[in-house]
């Protein structure tokens, strides 16, 4: 491979990249505007409200530093998390499908479970409240032990991610090796090769269920209504990145975006067969499916209830039988 293909490569993978950020800083604002805000009946915030104007606003806030046993990890947890999302973009990319390290299943896995991860460390590492530390043991009737420290908020929202990291994720992973199982290969090249040959996979009846499950692991995966339980207003406020401000809660913004994005792409790629490509139309199928997961997140997320343990874990359960069942099908 010349150094001008290299270098050819390297610039079209960039500009897709680029494009696909841009795109992601729009999903969150779109969601809210023209979808919770027409079914709620209101104006709603301008569509780049969230995913520009405030990132942009939180960088000029003062920065605060909480109490944290490990300040330096802490800080770098939300650059780590962006960082996973842009690796999993980029072994979506044709141009990587020859570093097949980095371009199958087992790695993207890899990159979303460190993920998921990091939301547990945002939680665990942080004492504070509202930046003030509580050194005082909690006397209140009912404590676990009037000896025992006093739990902190964001320490409540650090063990439900672990449960979420525990439980949660199934639906999601199962959807991923549906793929596998269909075109017995790990690599994410064999996946859109098997699928340019033989057809999408959304239009096969184990593409069907893999397609409901996928989404169900996305809405998971992004702690939405009614999967919120990392954060739920009334006891958590914000969940585990409570304590985060100026430029870290700016990337933390911006990664929301970015990766609602790229399980977008992840979708198209494994389903449809279609990886992302500045220089083909096939972009617009991504853009498209990009718009789509969120517009289908907002109607159900709308019509649904802040799910408890007691109602998240049968969903999760019945939605990993249905991967299971998809990926029985596909071996048929």
């Amino acid at each position: 491979m010349s150094n001008i293909t290299i270098l050819q490569g390297t610039c079209v993978v960039i500009s897709t990249l680029v494009l696909s950020f841009i795109i992601g800083t729009i999903l969150p604002g779109f969601e809210r505007k023209f979808v919770q805000a027409r079914i709620q009946q209101r104006i709603g915030p301008p569509v780049t409200s969230p995913g520009i104007m405030a990132p942009l606003k939180f960088l000029f806030k003062k920065n605060l530093n909480p109490n944290s046993p490990a300040p330096s990890l802490y800080k770098s947890l939300p650059f780590i998390c962006f960082l996973l999302v842009g690796l999993i973009f980029l072994s979506l990319t044709p141009q990587m499908y020859f570093f097949e390290a980095l371009a199958s299943i087992i790695a993207i896995i890899g990159f979303l479970k460190v993920e998921e991860v990091a939301y547990v460390l945002m939680g665990s590492l942080s004492k504070s409240v509202m930046s003030l530390g509580l050194p005082f043991p909690d006397l209140a009737k009912g404590a676990a032990h009037p000896d025992s420290e006093r739990s902190y908020l964001e320490d409540i929202s650090s063990k439900r991610a672990f449960r979420m990291i525990a439980f949660g994720s199934f639906p999601l992973y199962l959807a991923l090796f549906i793929p596998v199982a269909i075109s017995q290969s790990i690599y994410l090249a064999d996946i859109v090769k098997y699928q340019q040959v033989n057809g999408p996979l959304i239009f096969t009846l184990a593409g069907i269920i893999g397609a409901i499950v996928f989404f169900i692991g996305y809405m998971i995966l992004l702690n939405e209504y009614p999967f919120n339980i990392l954060k739920a207003k009334a006891d958590v406020i914000e969940g585990p990145y409570m304590e985060y401000s100026s430029k870290y809660r700016a990337v933390l913004y911006l990664t929301k975006g970015f990766l609602m994005f790229t399980l977008g792409v992840l979708f198209s790629v494994l389903f449809i067969g279609v990886p992302p490509n500045i220089l083909s139309w096939g972009i617009l199928v991504n853009i498209a499916i990009a718009f789509i997961f969120p517009v289908l997140m907002g109607i159900l997320s709308a019509f649904s209830p802040v799910f408890t343990y007691r109602q998240f874990y049968p969903v999760v359960l019945v939605t990993s039988l249905l991967g299971v069942l998809a990926i029985v099908v596909g071996l048929i």
